[in-house]
């Protein structure tokens, strides 16, 4: 009787359970049981085979006495059997109900010689040395292997108890020869040897990181254990979940994602009121909310930058050209080093608003960073860690406000930067505006390079000379001056005015401004370059409307010039141009201010004395200086130009600027010293409406001025109609806005007769004033 076993093979000598549920195997036990004769076990080839007939079986198994018949609970059979002897099948007789066969027992080959013995020998070795590698292995299977001194027993021990293959198992079952079998269990020995001992190592790097991670949950344990005990460490097992989650939202780079997560297993560890703690926790606020990942193409609408532009500035043609300009290269390369335009010019010409309306017309956010007062380095670079209340710099602050790595930051008021003991913050700002290195900026703070190259830099200025030369080289800079007062009227009509109605909580059909109210405003309230002033008037003027119209319930109020008086009282500025000019020895000049250009009066007289020169009006160097070439020249041609040269060792001579209070400094006003000076001492008055600038040489040139465009808008706001100009300044004249070129006349000069000749009135017209001395 044969019982077919799908994955067990039984070898001679050894004692094994044997799980059956197939009815054929069932009944050939317990007939075999009923007879108490032994039975055969044989392993099917196919393991998937549910009913195996003759022809899926090997041909070659064991006799076995059943030592053990047990019925389980869940209705299963097991067997525990003993092997005999191995058997070949000679021929299956029967498969139904119980498979039969006729087989030839195989006894075992009897050998000797120090051959078998010295395989014996190895095998009993590599046996042991199996056992070894084996976790908890039996004491009386060592004790088995090292007892057997068969060497047919042994290998089938061997094969029988050591982790084989059922093929393998199988082959050695198959295998008569003892020689052979001896090599083969060796050989498949060897194989699972070197593979247990792979397995064991693997096992103890695994184990030792396992102990390791376990320890370290341990002692997490304990410290959480610890921290609630003592109140703290509440939520701090989800805040380090949230800010893992955070750090891995927020695509930090590669150097900066592993900085991050070692501070916050740093963090993680650290007490909760540990004051390290809250640094740490700020740093990873600061490292998560910055925007590290490539910003998105923006695409750049040249026509809509046009309108945007032409809606927010009136005027400007010049500057809005050259933004065009700029915003066109962006679009063509916007990776390219495009340069940083840095706008200069008089407070309230719109230089801050020209950078909101370029980031209006590239779709971007606006940043505005004010740079006034900064003196200490730490405030662009940002403080070290390692300082208590430590926090990165203005560049990296704003960044995060805007959250937005490829924003339009305007830098304002960067001429007004100072340099203290803390650093030089010029010196600082060169690697931020300059293209070749703020593209791996370090703030101090963060301690990581931060890409500013996407960053479109603006800056403005009141004036250059405060600027470092290498910081305003990496910039272009482009020039704003004054408006006109048709310029502050139009921008009055289209802006203030609505600007203002919108904060005072009016609306445009509850008031109406005339036209020459805004002009009035303009002319005798008003004098400026820009029109922040000018804003405030109209909002003053609204804010009384908006009183009489809550007051009365007024649902409409037209206002017009005559109205100003008793809302801003008195006129306070006059065309005192031709008064202070009717007497000689006063002459109108042109100066140029960082606040836009001004008219500047030269004032001379002259009393009793010994030729001496007297200077005051709060004078620089450079304008004392001009003076007493002034007066060099005047003493030089004195014979020409009429003057009595023994008079002049006889007297002194005053010459004052008033606005006293007011320093005062440069060459540009020589001419109008010049002038004055020959005014006072040929008694001829210099004319009412003409005012002038230049500077002078000994040699009687008229040298070039700065400043040209903004001297002329004064000239025209104070009234006068003639202006004297150094001959090499025509290369400005395009630059004046053409409503004050019809305006105005312009005479041109190349040395300082020219200015004596177009200045002064005829003698016989001239006034006679009291000779002094």
């Amino acid at each position: 009787m044969i019982v077919a076993v799908r994955d067990t093979v039984l070898f001679p000598g050894t004692v094994f359970p044997v799980a059956i549920g197939r009815e054929a195997s069932v009944l050939a036990a317990q007939q075999a049981l009923r007879q108490e004769r032994p039975i055969g076990i044989l392993m099917q080839r196919d393991v998937d085979k549910d009913e195996p007939g003759a022809v899926d079986m090997h041909r070659t198994g064991t006799i076995a006495n059943i030592l053990r018949y047990i019925n389980a609970a869940d209705g299963g059979h097991h067997l525990v059997v003993q092997g005999l002897q191995r058997f070949r099948v000679t021929e299956f007789v029967r498969e139904k109900p119980i498979l039969a066969a006729r087989v030839q027992a195989l006894d075992e080959p009897k050998v000797e010689g120090t051959e078998i013995e010295a395989r014996t020998l190895a095998l009993r070795q590599q046996a042991m040395e199996a056992l070894q590698l084996l976790p908890q292995v039996p004491q009386p299977l060592i004790a088995a292997v090292q007892s057997t001194a068969e060497p047919g027993a042994l290998a089938d021990l061997v094969a029988a108890y050591l982790e084989l293959s059922r093929d393998e198992r199988q082959e050695v079952l198959e295998t008569i020869d003892i020689g052979a079998r001896i090599d083969k269990v060796a050989r498949y020995l060897a194989k699972r040897i070197e593979v247990m001992r792979l397995s064991q190592e693997i096992g103890k790097r695994t184990k030792a990181s396992l102990d390791e991670r376990q320890r370290e949950a341990i002692l997490r344990e304990q410290m959480a254990s610890i921290q609630r005990e003592l109140g703290e460490g509440e939520g701090r097992a989800q805040e380090v979940a949230e800010l893992t989650r955070a750090i891995e939202a927020a695509k930090l780079p590669g150097e900066v994602d592993e900085l991050a997560r070692k501070e916050l297993r740093r963090y993680e560890r650290m007490p909760e009121g540990a004051t390290e703690a809250g640094m740490v926790r700020t740093y990873l606020d600061w490292l998560i909310d910055l925007p590290w990942a490539e910003p998105e193409a923006r695409p750049i609408d040249i026509a809509h930058a046009r309108e945007v532009l032409d809606e927010d500035h009136f005027g400007l043609d010049k500057i809005k050209q050259r933004i065009i300009e700029f915003l066109a290269v962006r679009k063509l390369a916007p990776h390219g080093k495009a340069p940083i335009l840095c706008f200069v010019g008089p407070p309230g010409v719109g230089k801050t608003s020209l950078g909101q309306s370029i980031a209006r017309a590239m779709g971007r956010p606006f940043s505005h960073v004010s740079l006034g007062g900064v003196h200490d380095e730490a405030e662009i670079r940002g403080h070290r860690r390692t300082y208590i209340g430590a926090m990165p710099g203005n560049i990296i602050q704003a960044l995060r406000k805007v959250k937005a790595r490829d924003c339009v930051m305007m830098l304002d008021e960067i001429d007004k930067m100072g340099r203290g003991v803390q650093g030089d913050p010029s010196a600082a700002m060169l690697e931020v505006l300059d293209p070749e290195q703020n593209v791996a900026f370090r703030d101090n703070y963060l301690g990581v390079p931060f890409d500013l190259s996407r960053v479109v830099f603006l800056t403005t200025a009141n004036m250059l000379d405060t600027i470092p030369g290498p910081l305003r080289d990496r910039m272009e800079i482009i020039q704003l001056a004054g408006y006109t007062e048709n310029e502050k009227f139009e921008i009055a009509r289209r802006y203030l005015v609505r600007r203002q109605l919108e904060a005072n909580g009016l609306k445009a059909e509850q008031v109406e401004l005339s036209d020459e109210l805004l002009r009035r405003i303009i002319r005798d309230y008003t004098r400026e370059a820009g029109v922040r002033n000018l804003e405030r008037e109209i909002g003053r003027v609204l804010r009384h409307a908006a009183v009489r119209i809550a007051e009365v319930s007024a649902t409409t109020l037209s206002l017009g010039p005559g109205d100003l008086d008793a809302i801003l009282g008195p006129t306070r500025f006059e065309n005192e141009a031709a008064m202070r000019t009717s007497t000689p020895g006063v002459a109108t000049g042109l100066a140029w201010t960082p606040v836009g250009g001004d008219i500047l009066f030269i004032e001379a007289t002259n009393f009793p004395g010994k030729g001496s020169l007297i200077l005051t009006g709060q004078l620089g160097d450079v304008m004392r200086e001009s003076v007493q070439a002034a007066f060099s020249i005047v003493k030089h041609r004195a014979k020409e130009l009429g003057i009595d040269e023994e008079r002049l060792g006889k007297i002194d001579i005053h010459v004052h600027v008033p606005a006293g209070a007011t320093p005062k400094d440069g060459p540009s006003a020589g001419v109008a010293m010049y002038t004055a000076l020959v005014s006072l001492l040929t008694h001829r008055a210099v004319r009412s409406d003409t005012a002038m600038t230049g500077e002078i040489s000994l040699r009687g040139l008229v040298l070039p001025v700065g400043g040209i465009k903004e001297k002329i808008i004064a000239a025209d706001a104070a009234g006068l109609k003639r202006v004297m100009l150094p001959a090499r300044n025509r290369r400005d004249y395009d630059d004046i806005p053409a409503e004050v070129r019809e305006r105005l006349q312009f005479i041109w000069l190349e040395r300082v007769e020219d200015a004596i000749a177009a200045a002064l009135e005829p003698a016989e017209a001239a006034p006679r004033a009291a000779a002094s001395g």
